[in-house]
């Protein structure tokens, strides 16, 4: 009988809590809820094209004089109320990312998450240690000397290795993965801008780097904890097994190879990043201890290698399904190349684009704002909620709850972006004589390099080594697809192409002249 007064007590509460989500979830824009499961029967089935999902989800709340703006009810698996708020509106993601820019801290699930990997470095700290630190890097990253720096990494890696390993391939007539060979591409460049030191994974024998593979696998393993709550992550660590036993052997031999960087700079300092940050003192006076320096170095690994390589994979592929464009770029690129190499075409195709070359190049930069525009490097990014707010449209937004600005849905909302949304136009970045990049005037309708006071730093950085690669590539080879290969999105935080990008390789003529490397 004693069991009576317990059950009905369950009972009841079960009741209280059914009607009052069943009341709130009435209120709510967006996918179907269901007591208890939430939206989860509907995230589950559209798991593959998640962020399509999301997009169709905020154009149906969505109309010409409304904000875009839904609700994913998660109630068991997530944060305070249950209750994400997803966004796609500008005048939605400028209050998130500037106007109350406080509230809206990176918080602590997201940093718990990433801690082990990035410490406090600056793309996992809010506060006063973000501000310290970049302050420190603005003042590196607007020096004309770095984007040169920037510049000799990536034409060597492009004149000694790219061309080379196309070459090869359009001779055999055999495909290549071009995302595989841009990751290895951008990997590199930034491991030398960052520590001065390449680790040649863009390899005609496409060696295994022991950092390489145990960043990879640190990064996936640390992503991982991001879908699970954070209770289970956690256990998983303390008893060493899955995923947390294999980050823990991955960050040993991070750990490794970043204190030798540090160690061999120290020896010898360069024109590294690395080097600069050396120079650098904290806000105590003192210099930036070893432990600081390697999670330093490593945010900045992450945010340089995956963003730029997945937007160059994307670029291709759309230029390859796109010739008028695709002749567009070869016709700007032979028009700046014969102003400063002269008539001859040989000596266009001879070495990779120097710096001021790649700077005079507008609407292939526009063609890869196009390409962000549509398929973001971040497709998502999440926000923790410090103090109760109301967004722009109305939209209450908790303490401790989630609000995510989905970027990938921007692009796609007709009453942002037009009619024409959903088509790969270069032109509307240009302005109305064609001879300038003109980015939109409300400057969160393109947010694919984040806005606000976390602007990122290495955009410029970011343009042109994506100008460089995209002419080398493009001057001198014509892809097609490989009959078959699939381009689909894998559901990551990073837009990465599921199955890669195979293509075969072609020598391009120009004006009768073979331009192979």
């Amino acid at each position: 009988m004693e069991t009576l007064p317990i059950f009905f007590a369950i009972a009841t509460a079960t009741s209280v809590y059914l009607v009052w989500f069943y009341l709130l979830a009435r209120k709510l824009t967006g996918p179907k809820v269901w007591p208890l499961l939430g939206s989860l029967p509907l995230l589950f089935v559209n798991r593959a094209r998640f962020h399509d999902w999301v997009a169709a989800n905020l154009r149906e709340t969505g109309g010409a004089a409304t904000y875009q703006t839904c609700t994913l009810a998660l109630p068991f698996l997530a944060r305070k109320q249950g209750f994400y708020t997803v966004t796609s509106h500008p005048k939605n993601i400028e209050h998130i990312l500037r106007t109350r820019f406080d509230n809206y801290p990176k918080g602590p699930t997201w940093q718990a998450a990433f801690h082990d990997l990035l410490g406090q470095g600056i793309f996992n700290s809010d506060g006063e240690t973000w501000l310290i630190q970049r302050k420190t890097a603005a003042l590196e990253f607007t020096t004309r000397s770095l984007r040169q720096a920037m510049s000799r990494w990536v034409n060597r890696s492009i004149k000694t290795r790219l061309w080379c390993i196309l070459a090869k391939a359009a001779t055999e007539k055999s495909p290549v993965d071009l995302q595989d060979l841009l990751l290895r591409l951008t990997f590199d460049n930034i491991c030398g801008l960052t520590f001065g030191k390449d680790p040649q994974t863009l390899s005609p024998e496409f060696p295994e780097n022991p950092f390489a593979i145990a960043f990879d696998s640190a990064t996936e393993a640390t992503l991982q904890r991001l879908l699970y709550p954070g209770f289970l992550w956690r256990l998983k660590r303390a008893f060493g097994f899955g995923t947390e036993k294999r980050l823990k052997k991955s960050l040993e031999i991070v750990e490794n190879y970043m204190t030798d960087a540090i160690t061999a700079r120290k020896e010898r300092p360069s024109d590294d990043l690395l080097s600069r940050f050396m120079k650098k003192r904290g806000v105590d006076g003192n210099h930036f201890p070893n432990s600081v320096l390697r999670r330093i170095a490593l945010n900045f690994v992450l945010a340089g290698r995956d963003t730029s390589s997945v937007a160059l994979s994307w670029f291709f592929w759309l230029v390859m399904t796109h010739p008028r464009i695709e002749q567009r770029i070869i016709d700007e690129i032979s028009t700046v190349l014969k102003e400063t190499r002269g008539e001859d075409q040989r000596k266009w195709v001879e070495e990779p684009l120097e710096f001021d070359e790649a700077d005079r190049l507008v609407y292939l930069k526009a063609a890869l704002a196009e390409t962000l525009r549509l398929y973001p490097s971040v497709p998502e990014d999440f926000k923790y909620v410090v103090s109760d707010d109301i967004l722009p449209d109305g939209t209450p937004v908790p303490s401790g709850s989630t609000v995510t600005y989905s970027i990938y849905s921007v692009g796609r909302m007709k009453t942002i972006w037009g009619e024409d949304c959903l088509e790969f136009r270069p032109e509307r970045w240009l302005s109305s004589g064609g001879d300038r990049f003109e980015p939109p005037k409300d400057g969160y309708k393109f947010v694919a390099f984040n806005a606000g006071p976390r602007t990122c730093l290495g955009k410029d950085l970011a343009y042109l080594q994506m100008k460089s690669v995209a002419a080398a590539v493009l001057l001198n080879y014509r892809l097609s697809p490989v009959p078959g290969h699939r381009v689909e999105q894998k559901m990551s935080l990073t837009l990465f192409m599921k199955y890669g990008l195979r293509v075969f390789v072609h020598p391009r003529i120009l004006a009768g002249i073979s331009s192979s490397t």
